[in-house]
């Protein structure tokens, strides 16, 4: 499936309808009062966060929305029928915002959470609404208002437990794929992964939600390689994954990198809990993982975990830590 997290959209409500200026019609009643009933109220546009989508994707095709307008109003003090309201389905964790793309609306963060994103407009008034002891046979009717029409902005963040971060080629869609049942896009050359995969990991009867979120380079924030276009979606985690290819020469330098990154996108990003894991050790001796370790924990000060994607070593422990820095 094809992912857009970021989608600008036309929504117009359905105009009110017009009220009736009818008079009775009877046998036998030659001044028949007036019986003209009002018209129905326009639909509305309803927002409705699905649980089952992760994409924007079918805004893409389709940018203008309109509900259903209300009938007009009918003799014999009939009310035209209301329009139907017109329900778009939008993932879980979309953020709506106004024209400007920068005032926010509403954030949409549970499932079949509504948001009423443009009234329908009220139906105008019949003439047995004007009819009084001066005026018993009024002619007066009011027209329906009109719907609420504008431009808006969607903007998806996904929501995941653990973010997966690190350099493009670190392994970060191997890791999800032998830890949950996603299967993502794996080769190796950087930037395999163009969009963040979501995939679900279970131990002890425990879920997370993990999000393989597309490689971060050095200038990211500014738009360099994939830019800032998923940083986002790391707004939304409980805590980070950050993975570093421990073949690589300089760890330190390539650590710091990714962080460097997510502090100038936001400082919020570095008080988020964050498991650093060094992959590939099967591409190792042992003599050059613990000295690559130790010279990184003189550094960082941080507890460092070890494994292996394509050996499986040491992910029984990942997934251990990832329960408990979920919650």
């Amino acid at each position: 499936m094809k992912f857009l997290d970021q989608a600008k959209i036309f929504v117009k409500a359905g105009d009110g309808g017009s009220g009736s200026a009818s008079f009775r019609r009877e046998k036998f009643v030659e001044f028949g009062g007036p019986d003209g009933g009002d018209g129905g109220a326009g639909g509305s546009i309803i927002l409705v966060a699905n649980k089952n989508l992760n994409t924007l994707i079918d805004f893409r095709y389709q940018q203008h929305f309109k509900a259903e307008k209300g009938q007009d109003g009918k003799g014999q003090k009939k009310t035209g029928r209301s329009g139907k309201n017109l329900v778009l389905k939008v993932p879980v964790g979309t953020q709506v915002f106004e024209e400007d793309n920068n005032t926010l609306i509403e954030d949409l963060l549970e499932s079949e959470q509504k948001l009423v994103v443009a009234n329908g407009g009220e139906g105008g008034l019949g003439n047995v609404r004007f009819r009084s002891s001066v005026n018993r046979a009024p002619r007066k009717k009011t027209g329906g208002d009109k719907g609420e029409s504008f431009w808006i902005w969607l903007q998806l963040k996904v929501i995941a437990d653990v973010g997966i971060v690190g350099l493009p080629n670190s392994g970060k869609s191997s890791l999800l794929s032998v830890l949950t049942s996603a299967k993502p896009k794996i080769a190796n050359y950087p930037f395999t992964t163009t969009n963040p995969n979501l995939g679900v990991s279970i131990y002890n009867n425990k879920e997370i939600t993990l999000a393989d979120i597309p490689g971060l380079i050095e200038g990211a924030h500014e738009g360099i390689g994939l830019g800032d276009k998923f940083l986002r979606h790391i707004e939304r985690c409980k805590s980070l994954l950050h993975l570093v290819d421990i073949t690589e020469e300089n760890l330190l330098e390539n650590y710091f990198k990714i962080r460097n990154e997510l502090s100038k996108y936001s400082k919020k990003l570095l008080k988020k809990k964050e498991i650093i894991v060094l992959n590939k050790i099967d591409m190792l001796s042992n003599e050059e993982i613990n000295k690559k370790v130790n010279d990184l924990n003189k550094k960082i000060k941080k507890k460092i975990y070890q494994i292996s994607t394509l050996q499986h070593k040491g992910l029984t422990n990942i997934r251990k830590i990832l329960i408990k820095y979920a919650n």
